[in-house]
């Protein structure tokens, strides 16, 4: 039965790709809408007698409920993901999502702070006085001069931080690792924060940030950071941690760096995902032309 081979398939999601709690509901959640669906519409619980029919009135009911295209691809790949699954463990004969193609997006730019606007935040803006003010100046520091991911910067620990080698290893989705290089500054900073750090009681030492509890961050608590001091610097309507990221990826390409580098920085599988900046740097270059050349 579908309901049984959800439940190992969610079993290798958890223990042998070792998604993150949050990804394996978001996996659950829609796996188990279809399986719902199937029951209730066409009263089917067996795997081997979905047809592609199954799927794609599904889809136009997601449709019908005004889903947007990204979400309806979201399911639609975690519906591909988990037949793949079955059809390598011999549960399934064929994958009757193998013919159906995701939705068009709209195209979307990364929402980016500018260059003098990172620089307010970090070096002009007063953050709070205390433990408090030098852990959520680090948040933002971080998150800027790294490119790393919100939930990447929750886990970081102390011994990710390299300091003979200037650099800062980080587990991204998939637990896939990376080497992310930093300068001297921003090491000295974290080492600040760390000998600041062993003066709170009961702080956590296997975690790089803590709160002033000395409990490690939680995700909620970094985005309430960004946006805080996000809010000081910019009239963008979002002011999230991946603006963050946005602007650290968007920056370094806008000042020369290759594409290629910054993917591997970001930690993207792959270079599709990274281009999408160079649309930001092809407006940045009209933008120049406009008002520089002559006949702009």
């Amino acid at each position: 039965m579908l309901t049984n081979r959800l439940e190992d398939y969610l079993q290798y999601l958890r223990f042998e790709k070792r998604y993150s709690a949050h990804t394996l509901l978001a996996y659950q959640n829609d796996l188990n809408h279809f399986i719902y669906f199937l029951r209730e519409q066409f009263e089917l619980e067996e795997e081997n007698s979905l047809e592609n029919y199954h799927i794609r009135s599904w889809l136009a009911t997601l449709k019908a409920k005004k889903q947007v295209a990204r979400t309806i691809n979201r399911k639609l790949s975690s519906l591909n993901s988990f037949f793949v699954f079955l059809l390598k463990n011999n549960f399934l004969k064929k994958n009757p999502a193998s013919q159906i193609r995701s939705l068009k997006l709209p195209e979307r730019l990364p929402t980016f702070i500018k260059e003098n606007e990172a620089e307010i935040l970090l070096e002009e803006i007063d953050f709070e006085e205390g433990f408090k003010g030098k852990t959520d100046r680090l948040i933002c520091e971080l998150l800027y001069e790294t490119g790393m991911r919100r939930s990447e910067l929750v886990s970081l620990q102390k011994n990710d931080i390299e300091f003979s080698l200037k650099q800062i290893r980080v587990f991204g989705k998939g637990k896939k690792e990376r080497l992310i290089p930093i300068n001297f500054l921003l090491l000295e900073k974290i080492n600040d924060y760390l000998e600041v750090k062993k003066t709170q009681e009961n702080s956590n030492r296997e975690f790089l940030l803590v709160l002033e509890n000395g409990k490690p961050l939680y995700a909620e608590y970094v985005y309430s950071v960004v946006k805080k001091y996000l809010t000081m610097v910019t009239t963008l309507n979002k002011r999230s941690p991946h603006v963050m990221r946005h602007s650290f990826a968007t920056h370094l390409l806008n000042n020369g760096a290759n594409i290629q580098a910054i993917k591997e920085l970001l930690g993207h599988s792959s270079l599709a995902a990274t281009q999408v900046y160079t649309h930001n740097n092809i407006d940045q270059l009209k933008e120049i032309h406009r008002k520089n050349h002559p006949r702009g």
